[in-house]
């Protein structure tokens, strides 16, 4: 590895573990469980742009852990899990198609974590009943993803220029 690289990951998955510390502090109350600002996927985005995919992806898996271990429980590790994983997933697919910004990767990821751990839940409750969170849920992902995307594209911006 580089040592540049090496020094990137470091950083941002230090920048990562703080945006998910901030966003444990901020309470978002909307009626449904599970509505976050997803900060910590700005660090993933930029990660991904700058860096590749392999790294953006442990990048994400690192934090997940690190922050559940700290912050949470099994519970909200598996339900991070599974968003993380499927958010991941679609980002790097829609990165690759080139059709869509940062903006719109980072909208397709915040929406779909948030499907992910509907998923999740859905198993683990045994009803389907949980979909009726998704509207709001999905919502909520929008929202935060036009946030995060504009921010990320500006990071990416920058950044571009060391590596």
């Amino acid at each position: 590895m580089k040592t540049k690289r090496i020094a990137f990951l470091g950083l941002f998955t230090a920048l990562a573990f703080v945006f998910s510390y901030i966003e444990f502090l901020i309470p978002i109350n909307l009626g449904v469980p599970g509505v976050k600002l997803g900060l910590a996927n700005l660090a993933v985005i930029v990660a991904l742009y700058l860096i590749g995919p392999v790294d953006a992806f442990a990048l994400s898996m690192v934090r997940i852990l690190l922050v559940s271990l700290t912050f949470g429980n099994f519970s909200a590790f598996m339900y991070s899990l599974a968003g993380g994983i499927l958010s991941f997933l679609v980002m790097f697919f829609a990165k690759k198609l080139k059709f869509f910004s940062e903006t719109g990767v980072s909208v397709l990821g915040g929406v779909f974590h948030n499907v992910g751990q509907i998923i999740v839940a859905m198993i683990i409750v045994e009803t389907e009943s949980l979909l009726y969170y998704l509207p709001v849920l999905a919502l909520s992902g929008v929202v935060s993803g036009v946030i995060i995307g504009l921010l990320a594209a500006l990071v990416i911006k920058r950044l571009k220029q060391i590596f």
